[in-house]
C-alpha cells in the first residue's frame, strides 16, 4: 500500500463496518476496519465509531461505490437497497 490508509467511513458498530468492507471488497476494492474495541472483545467502546480504511489509491472508487448504494430516501422517495438489507439484519434504519 502506498501512503497511510484512508478512511472513508465512520460507522456505530463493527458489524455495520463489516457489511461495508464486504461490498468494497467484493467490488474488487481491499478494505480494512480499524476500532478501538479490544478486538470486538469491547464493543461499547467504540463510542468514536469504527472506521472503514482503504488504500488511498482506492479513495475515490471506495466513496463512488458507498454513495451508490446510499443514496438517501429523500433522493429517491425509498431507502436503497443496502439500507432495506441494513434495517432487516441489524434493525436500523436511516431516515
Amino acid at each position: 500500500m502506498d501512503g497511510a490508509p484512508v478512511t472513508v467511513a465512520v460507522v456505530s458498530s463493527r458489524a455495520e463496518a463489516d457489511l461495508i468492507v464486504g461490498l468494497l471488497g467484493s467490488n474488487d476494492v481491499p478494505a480494512a476496519v480499524s476500532a478501538d474495541d479490544a478486538g470486538a472483545q469491547e464493543p461499547e467502546l467504540q463510542v468514536q465509531g469504527v472506521r472503514v480504511m482503504v488504500a488511498p489509491s482506492d479513495e475515490a472508487r471506495a466513496r463512488q461505490l458507498l454513495a451508490a448504494v446510499d443514496e438517501t430516501p429523500a433522493e429517491t422517495g425509498h431507502p436503497s437497497a443496502f439500507q432495506r438489507w441494513k434495517s432487516s439484519h441489524l434493525g436500523q434504519r436511516k431516515t
